[in-house]
């Protein structure tokens, strides 16, 4: 299943989510309406909120909750997205300029603030502290996740325990988050939510994975990024770990020298040693492994159209191309 087929299941409620991002980031400050249109108009997969509404789906729950807590989850992803931008100074996503590039740094890391202000006024209209619960602590968790990747950046002795520890704080905890709140929304069983729960991580754990892979061997066309940005920022991503830990002594050397300097220049050699020691079919290899973890966790759910739709979303994560 494509990625778009996928949508037409939830096309509708995708809609809805839409409608109320529009309502909910509505200020009188006329900046951050511009900003915010820029944003919902920007395209992207939109992978948060589908999966809130696919879990509620799978368990049969059709109340207007599922749309509040989706856009909810989308304004922090948004948040975070805006604030990475600046930090990783990013001139490109989606194919587009970043709003930091068009509006400025200062106006992106406010409106981001503003985002997250607005995500925690709509928990509170929520008025249920389980659900504040989780999602104030998944956004603490994100900031320690981001705050983990800049205290590694640079620096190329991290294993791969390190790294994924990374990877699960600031991108794969917010899926667990998103699929967590489809399960409470429904009021489902503790089982079926640990179910939910587990699949999120497992899934927004592949998506990353693939997002690693994709920096060295995507077409910039689909990916909407340029080419070789997380080595440009020093990062020691899962391809860079498995050449210094299976490579050659001088293709170590490469990569290690790549990471500590970071830029673009020796991109060239990086890429010869990622294509030699096989590391982007390693990483494939770990994002289908936790693609097929993800897919466990949910034997939990009754079959359902929805149900067959979160496993071909895991399997997206693991094998697109974009």
């Amino acid at each position: 299943m494509s990625l778009p087929n996928f949508y037409v299941l939830i096309q509708k409620d995708m809609q809805a989510v839409d409608a109320v991002l529009r309502t909910r980031l509505r200020s009188e400050v006329v900046l951050i309406n511009q900003i915010a249109e820029y944003i919902i108009t920007g395209g992207g997969k939109r992978m948060r909120p589908a999966l809130t509404l696919l879990a509620a789906g799978s368990l049969g729950f059709t109340g207007h909750a599922k749309y509040e807590l989706a856009a909810l989850v989308e304004c922090i992803h948004t948040a975070t997205l805006l604030h990475d931008d600046v930090v990783d100074e990013s001139a490109l996503r989606r194919g587009r300029e970043t709003a930091n590039a068009l509006f400025g740094n200062a106006a992106s890391v406010l409106v981001g603030d503003f985002l997250y202000t607005r995500a925690f006024q709509m928990m509170v209209e929520v008025d249920n502290m389980r659900i504040m619960q989780v999602l104030s602590d998944v956004t603490n968790i994100i900031a320690e996740g981001e705050v983990m990747q800049l205290m590694n950046c640079h620096v190329p002795d991290v294993n791969e325990a390190d790294y994924l520890q990374v990877i699960r704080c600031k991108t794969a905890k917010l899926f667990e988050a998103a699929a967590r709140l489809g399960a409470m929304a429904a009021g489902a069983a503790p089982e079926i939510e640990a179910g939910l729960a587990a699949y999120g991580m497992r899934l927004g754990t592949a998506f990353q994975l693939v997002d690693d892979v994709l920096d060295y061997s995507g077409a910039e066309a689909d990916t909407g990024k340029h080419l070789g940005d997380d080595l440009a920022e020093g990062k020691p991503t899962l391809p860079l770990i498995h050449v210094m830990q299976n490579g050659t002594a001088e293709e170590a050397a490469v990569v290690r020298h790549a990471i500590e300097t970071g830029g673009r220049e020796n991109f060239p050699a990086v890429l010869a040693a990622i294509r030699a020691t096989g590391a982007l079919e390693h990483a494939r290899h770990c994002a289908r492994s936790e693609a097929k973890a993800a897919q466990d966790a949910i034997s939990v759910l009754p079959d359902s159209q929805y149900r067959e739709a979160l496993i071909e979303l895991s399997a997206f994560a693991a094998e697109r191309s974009h």
